[in-house]
């Protein structure tokens, strides 16, 4: 979706939203700067004006191009204020401050504006349609009407399409696919958060919980990816950065896995650390904020540790750094499983020096190139690199309505699960935990992805981090804004 994949990937929505939703009732947060008749880019955001001319937006544009960020041009909200909710007048085409005649106009303004600038790579049409007047038919007619009208001002943009209630919903495409008059340019977003589900990671079983919400999303919106061959961008995801929620801390383990498998592209809501003025409110802290309260450092430098796996790309076009083999991902810390030396015990450690392994039909785990298998040796104990591989010991199989649990059995027939000890990161064999019922049971330590990959491997290759990024920000904006 963007063209620096390990800066831009993560930047290019970074300032996007929080929804808080309840029975009955959505309240929506976001920043208040917008731009006329509600057109605007995220990155808006970073000046202390609750409007801002097309000018002011170009030098933005032009202030990250210089840095090496690519930037996703959104259409967010109409009336410039917090969004949003089904009665705020801007949910859907024909809406009260949604007039679909003049939001055509301003497509076709920002990506004229924006026609010939390269690290403008997408346009988002519209955020998270939905209310009372949502239908089917007009999304179809209104949003081809749009695609059509980006892509004739500027042919170089992808054009994003989002989909029904809040951007969870674009299951109407498996039997009506989008008419348009162009092709290889078109990309589908959708927003997942913890909340998207209410309460259900906090109140439910993880691993059930995780395994129904997956189940929901490849139905929804991840068909596009696995039936249809369309692009797919989780344009919105994010997590209280306190680690407080339990929701959060479940979900995110779930979500790095999904997103490892699927090799997804993402944006983080958000990068703000706070805000000068919110809903009357001054100086009020952004839990989800990558930054802290102040905008200098960090909020949380585990959570960037975790999320550094996935900023890079496992696989797809144009990467092809290594012959296509397997990693073994760990959502929970973000690492995965390596070997320092063949005598030493499997431990976690960064992906970019994971060993490249095979997984087999017979479900063996091999060290790609190698004869030796992963083994497990008993419980509690190290799991083993072995050459006898052709027994239930060196067969590992995916468990658990969260398919996250790679199982084997002992010799005496024992189940086990591969595990972490968590003061040394070696990898052992436990007995299998949080498999069904009870909702206090945390199974994140023995949640596992086999992953497909064509990155290098060995440690040639290192992930770029969110450091460049905050140093981008600290050095060029923020010394200007805060004393």
């Amino acid at each position: 979706m963007v063209a620096n994949r390990e800066t831009g990937r993560q930047i290019s929505g970074l300032l996007g939203e929080r929804e808080s939703e309840t029975e009955g009732e959505t309240t929506r947060e976001r920043s208040p700067e917008k731009g006329e008749a509600g057109i605007h880019s995220e990155f808006f955001v970073l000046f202390e004006k609750e409007r801002m001319s097309f000018w002011e937006g170009r030098a933005v544009v032009s202030s990250l191009a210089n840095n090496n960020v690519m930037v996703i041009l959104d259409n967010h909200i109409s009336k410039p204020g917090w969004c949003c909710d089904n009665n705020d007048g801007s949910g859907f085409f024909g809406d009260l401050y949604f007039n679909p005649d003049l939001w055509i106009r301003g497509l076709t303004k920002m990506a004229t504006m924006f026609n010939g600038t390269p690290n403008v790579v997408g346009m988002s049409l519209r955020n998270e349609l939905r209310g009372n007047k949502s239908n089917v038919n007009d999304w179809y007619r209104y949003m081809q009407k749009g695609a059509e009208a980006v892509h004739a001002a500027n042919p170089n943009v992808l054009v994003i399409l989002s989909g029904l209630s809040y951007d969870k919903d674009l299951s109407f495409l498996l039997q009506r696919p989008v008419n348009l008059t162009f092709t290889g340019k078109l990309v589908f977003e959708v927003h997942w958060y913890s909340f998207s589900d209410a309460y259900a990671w906090g109140t439910g079983n993880a691993n059930q919980v995780c395994g129904q919400v997956v189940g929901n999303l490849m139905r929804r919106a991840g068909f596009l990816v696995e039936q249809m061959g369309y692009p797919l961008f989780v344009s919105e995801f994010g997590v209280d950065q306190r680690g407080i929620s339990v929701n959060d801390n479940r979900y995110l383990n779930c979500f790095l896995g999904v997103a490892a498998e699927l090799d997804l592209e993402w944006a983080l809501w958000t990068l703000a650390g706070s805000y000068y003025l919110r809903e009357g409110v001054i100086g009020l802290d952004e839990t989800y904020g990558v930054l802290n309260w102040n905008w200098c450092d960090a909020r949380n430098s585990s959570f960037l540790d975790r999320i550094s796996a996935i900023q890079a790309p496992f696989r797809g076009p144009g990467l092809s750094e290594a012959k296509p083999h397997k990693v073994i991902f760990h959502p929970l810390t973000g690492l995965c499983v390596e070997r320092k030396l063949w005598t030493d015990p499997l431990k976690l450690g960064p992906c970019s020096q994971s060993d490249a392994w095979n997984y087999s039909p017979q479900k063996t785990l091999t060290v790609k190139g190698t004869y030796f298998c992963l083994q497990t040796d008993g419980l509690g104990k190290p799991a083993k690199l072995s050459i006898f591989c052709s027994d239930d010991t060196s067969k590992w199989e995916a468990i658990s309505d969260s398919k996250m649990h790679l199982s084997s059995q002992l010799a005496d027939g024992t189940t086990v699960c591969l595990d972490v000890d968590p003061g040394t990161n070696i990898i052992v064999t436990n007995t299998c935990k949080c498999l069904s019922r009870g909702n206090t049971c945390e199974p994140g330590s023995q949640w596992f992805k086999i992953v497909d990959s064509t990155r290098s491997i060995g440690g040639t290759t290192s992930v770029t981090r969110f450091n460049s990024v905050l140093d981008f920000f600290g050095k060029n904006i923020l010394g200007g804004l805060i004393v």
